[in-house]
Order: structure tokens, then C-alpha cells, then sequence
């Protein structure tokens, strides 16, 4: 149980339950292969069933910290920091994206869209799952549509979100890892098929890094 002083701070976004943090390579969508620090909160309450960050779901795990502390840390790598989660738009981002922006650091988010946009970003990433859909306010601002594929119904489920995005929204389709031998040929097929689309597929665990 927090304190009230130390709710308060998490309420506004001045304190964040913070997972992890790492410096590594992007793995997937548009900025594959370039360096960027990753900033992984704590919570989630839209409970994929393929999730590979399941530990990420119960926040009181994860404890409070400071977005000082956070932003001081993520300025010592890279000039590109991804804030991911879990969802990290359950919290307030408005706070730690502008001290990260003070930093002159680019500022990008991995998010499934389900909570309201806060914060102001240089490249928002939705990534949209079907038993919590997103809000109407990521759906117009994001820069990237990634939709990960476990069966042929996601097909489907990836052409209802690509009309909901914002027309500039560059479009994904990516394997569901522990169904990549099956889905990677189908997609292929499909891009090839239905050329708007691109590929995305989770290089970092090809790379065996973060």
C-alpha cells in the first residue's frame, strides 16, 4: 500500500512504477535497428494471453520512482528513449515526456491505445489488441499501426484498425513469436497481396538481446 504523498506523486506522473530500463536495439516496426533506451512501467489491464511481459501486468511490483531519476538514467545512452510497458498510458506521461524533452531526447511510445494519449511524443506506436480497443485520441495521432498476427482472424481484425487509424499511419503486420513459423509465410503472402502493409518482425530475438 503507498503512501498518500507518494500516490499523490504517482497520480500526477511525477513518480512511475518502473519495470525495468535498458539500452538496446529496437527490435520491430519502423525504427528497427537503431539504438534506443527502453523505459518499461509497470500495469497493464488489457491481459493478452500471448504476452511475453506478463510481469509487467501488476503494478504494486513495480516501485514507485522518480521521473528524475528515470530521465537522468536514460540520458546517459542514447538520444532516442521508448517508453513501453506493460501500458504505459495508465499513467500521465505528460510530466516525464516533457523532462525527456528537455533533454533533447526524441521521445517514442509502444502502446496498445487503450487508455486516453497524455504526453507529447515524437513517434507513437500502436500496437491494438482486440479485448481492450483503443481510443479515439492514439488512433488519430499515432505514427505506426502494428498489428501482431497469432491466427488467420487477426487478418481481419488488422483491416478494421488500419480504416480507424489516421491515414498517415504507416501499417504492420507482425508475427505472434510463438506462432512465427506458422503466420511469418501468411503474412508475407498477405503484404505481397495487399502492399500498404509492411513486415515487422521481432529482430532483437533473432539478435537474442533485449
Amino acid at each position: 500500500m503507498l503512501s498518500k504523498e507518494i500516490q499523490l506523486e504517482v497520480n500526477k506522473g511525477a513518480m512511475l512504477p518502473l519495470m525495468e530500463e535498458f539500452y538496446t536495439i529496437q527490435g520491430e516496426g519502423f525504427h528497427t535497428g537503431t539504438a534506443a533506451y527502453f523505459i518499461r512501467i509497470g500495469g497493464c489491464d488489457v491481459g493478452c494471453h500471448w504476452c511475453d511481459v506478463k510481469e509487467s501486468w501488476n503494478a504494486e511490483l513495480h516501485p514507485p520512482t522518480s521521473i528524475d531519476l528515470i530521465v537522468a538514467n536514460a540520458n546517459k545512452y542514447a538520444d532516442t528513449v521508448v517508453v513501453t510497458g506493460g501500458e504505459p498510458l495508465m499513467w500521465d506521461m505528460t510530466l516525464l515526456t516533457q523532462k525527456l524533452k528537455d533533454q533533447n531526447l526524441k521521445v517514442h511510445i509502444e502502446t496498445s491505445g487503450a487508455y486516453p494519449l497524455s504526453g507529447s511524443w515524437d513517434w507513437i506506436c500502436l500496437s491494438p489488441k482486440k479485448n481492450k480497443l483503443p481510443t479515439e485520441t492514439v488512433y488519430d495521432n499515432a505514427h505506426e499501426l502494428k498489428v501482431i498476427i497469432y491466427n488467420k482472424h487477426d487478418f481481419i481484425f488488422a483491416e478494421e484498425q488500419a480504416e480507424k487509424v489516421n491515414p498517415n499511419a504507416i501499417l504492420f503486420l507482425q508475427p505472434e513469436w510463438s506462432k512465427k513459423e506458422e503466420m511469418t509465410p501468411l503474412i508475407v503472402d498477405y503484404v505481397m497481396n495487399n502492399p500498404k502493409w509492411r513486415v515487422s518482425l521481432q529482430t532483437h530475438k533473432y539478435l537474442n538481446i533485449p
